[in-house]
């Protein structure tokens, strides 16, 4: 009996994270997200503080004084380059097809299919093959690219991109900030990235376990509230 009841609620569980899943195109469960960086944040996008794992068909990386950075979108790689000024290397990107990294010069990217985007209302998803892409076009639409092409793509959008990211995070901060209030031990303790401000939230179970919009939503607040 204990067996039947615990092969139900594993499907039951099974289930549950494939509708999840189901919900968002471009997550994937944890087990099978590569994570390159280390530590404590490991598991957030290095600008926008994103969980990794729920945006990871569209997950890009790049070296930095010899270590890595890993990121929700090629928006938020371009910004840490561009805006703030940080020399990358090795730019690599998710093979939508093996779900590994790859080097971003080896990819073929599908622009602007009916799957969402990431950070910009502009979809770019990479494939290891031109075979693998020219299917996804075929089925969801978009242009093909390669990485030089989408890179010049991107840096001439990426203005209007980041502030319509900053006007939805300005709202998620004022949630923020009544969820924190309400739910949270208050911490004097100051953060420079969303990534750490999730991460300590995360850790110490000041606001108890919590996770997605809210986890999101709090570390934004934590690391703009001074």
């Amino acid at each position: 009996m204990k067996k039947i009841v615990l092969a139900i609620l594993t499907i039951s569980l099974a289930l549950s994270a494939s509708m999840q899943m189901g919900k968002n195109y471009r997550a994937v469960p944890a087990s099978q997200a590569e994570l390159l960086k280390s530590g404590p944040e490991k598991m957030y996008c290095s600008v926008c503080g994103m969980t990794l794992p729920m945006f990871y068909r569209t997950n890009h990386a790049a070296d930095h004084d010899h270590m890595h950075d890993q990121y929700c979108s090629i928006t938020c790689a371009v910004e840490d380059a561009v805006v703030n000024g940080k020399q990358l290397t090795n730019f690599k990107v998710v093979d939508n097809t093996t779900l590994k990294f790859i080097p971003s010069k080896d990819a073929y990217f599908v622009v602007g299919s009916k799957k969402p985007g990431t950070m910009s209302m502009t979809s770019k998803y990479a494939f290891g093959t031109k075979e693998a892409a020219l299917k996804f076009q075929k089925n969801n639409g978009g242009k093909i690219m390669r990485f030089d092409e989408l890179l010049k793509l991107v840096k001439k959008s990426q203005a209007k991109d980041m502030a319509l990211t900053k006007k939805r995070q300005a709202k998620a901060i004022k949630k923020g900030e009544m969820m924190y209030k309400k739910m949270c031990k208050p911490t004097s303790k100051e953060f420079v990235s969303t990534a750490q401000a999730k991460a300590y939230i995360k850790s110490s179970k000041i606001c108890g376990d919590i996770k997605g919009k809210k986890l999101q939503a709090i570390g934004l607040y934590l690391v703009h509230k001074n």
